[in-house]
């Protein structure tokens, strides 16, 4: 992604937003930084950024996160099938 439509600095999640995205990527039981693997992610080369509504949606590798476009949480994120 070349430009970013948000400050990358200013995303973070809950503490349910992070047990909902380890599960949904299949990384329960496992302890990292879940804010900063999305923030990889979306700064892949190969990412795509799209605003619907409220939110925005990125597309990064085989995954779908979903973020807050005013609170910049990230809400969740799903693999892709």
């Amino acid at each position: 992604m070349e430009i970013l439509p948000f400050d990358i600095l200013k995303l973070r999640t809950t503490r349910l937003g992070e047990e909902r995205i380890k599960r949904n990527l299949h990384f329960e039981g496992m302890e990292f930084d879940v804010v900063k693997l999305m923030r990889d992610m979306i700064l892949d080369d190969s990412a795509t950024a799209v605003r619907r509504g409220k939110n925005w949606y990125i597309t990064s590798g085989h995954c779908l996160i979903t973020i807050n476009a005013s609170s910049l949480t990230i809400i969740t994120a799903h693999r892709l099938k």
